[in-house]
């Protein structure tokens, strides 16, 4: 079923996100910004945590996860083990989440607008896996540029 090869990729793409975030050098590069490069490797992060919190967790898993979009772009130096827990419970989120959701769930519409339109939520789930990638490419980038 779908949900068991998306879990995989979030797994395997949150495994590397802990690791990209362990590797900096310097723990106060994950907050640097230079130029045009305007997000830095702890707030995407925060952003992608607080992404699959919502759309998994809270709609799915009624975790009760209330998001602060701003905020995972507005704070700073969070320490980097905060970030690796908190990236950590996302993942063990997931693994609880996905074996709950149907068939059904996935052919249905999302159950909230994102996009001021409706989409099936298998079509959203998979935006959700390419949203992951997208970012973490950003901060693979971010640390080879910036952590020196």
């Amino acid at each position: 079923m779908l949900t068991e090869d998306l879990l995989k990729l979030f797994s395997r793409d949150l495994n590397r996100l802990k690791s990209e975030i362990s590797q900096y050098q310097n723990e106060a590069n994950l907050w640097k910004v230079d130029g045009a490069i305007s997000n830095s490797a702890g707030n995407l992060c925060l952003h992608l945590i607080g992404n699959l919190q919502t759309y998994f967790g809270s709609v799915y898993g009624n975790t009760g996860y209330v998001r602060d979009r701003e905020k995972e772009f507005s704070d700073k130096a969070v320490p980097r083990e905060q970030l690796l827990d908190m990236i950590e419970q996302t993942e063990q989120m997931l693994k609880q989440v996905f074996p709950r959701i149907t068939q059904e769930q996935l052919e249905d519409d999302y159950p909230m607008e994102v996009f001021d339109h409706s989409m099936k939520s298998a079509y959203f789930f998979v935006h959700l896996a390419v949203h992951l990638g997208y970012h973490l490419g950003q901060i693979n980038y971010h640390r080879r540029l910036l952590d020196t």
